[in-house]
């Protein structure tokens, strides 16, 4: 299964230049939050593929005004064509907003889902806005990640961490992939595509 993960910064790729057939290699779509209704709704007409996201903390207005023909995987944990991903929108707390959350918030989420994850045996992806503690955030309480998020990844093993909300040009450092432990982890703003081989065995496995 062919994936295209976008997040926080419009693809001008995808959308300024875009051609017929240009979104058609890919299975699935996978938003990470921080995108425009309009560009969502676009991508996924194009691709004529299922669109996932979760909500970034600038996306107050999608609880009301969601992006049409594109689903929701906000504290799901949802399984398309046998891939499980978890999904937990929204950014730390920096200022009030709908979609922000302190530890113990986040935490609550996780908890909530857990009769969910051990249902389904773990998960393969976890797709946030937010990174993970110590994972690609950055030292601002603004773009701070959530140490649950690391808690997850050790006890669940999924096969990928798909987060958005550092942009990759707040420094030369930030990278796209890294890896911890068994778990790719995947910052994809603006977009990253890869592959996820549905006869791994090993994947997501539940502790």
């Amino acid at each position: 299964m062919r994936i295209l993960a976008v997040s926080d910064v419009e693809s001008r790729y995808f959308y300024d230049f875009y051609t017929p057939g240009k979104l058609t290699e890919y299975d699935l779509i996978l938003a990470c939050g921080d995108l425009r209704r309009e560009y969502l709704e676009f991508l996924v007409t194009m691709a004529n593929r299922p669109l996932l996201y979760v909500r970034g903390n600038h996306d107050d207005g999608f609880r009301d005004h969601p992006p049409e023909g594109c689903i929701c995987v906000d504290d799901k944990l949802y399984v398309h064509e046998g891939v499980r991903i978890l999904g937990l929108g929204g950014s730390f707390r920096y200022r009030p907003g709908e979609n922000l959350y302190t530890e113990q918030q986040m935490r609550r989420r996780i908890l909530r889902l857990r009769p969910a994850i051990w249902l389904h045996g773990g998960f393969d992806i976890l797709l946030t806005h937010a990174p993970a503690r110590g994972l690609g955030d950055l030292d601002t309480r603004a773009h701070q990640g959530f140490q649950c998020f690391a808690d997850l990844l050790d006890k669940y093993r999924p096969k990928y961490f798909v987060h958005g909300h550092v942009h990759r040009n707040y420094g030369f450092h930030i990278p796209q992939e890294t890896v911890r432990g068994e778990t790719t982890i995947i910052n994809a703003c603006e977009y990253y595509q890869f592959d996820v081989d549905l006869h791994d065995k090993n994947r997501g496995s539940c502790i």
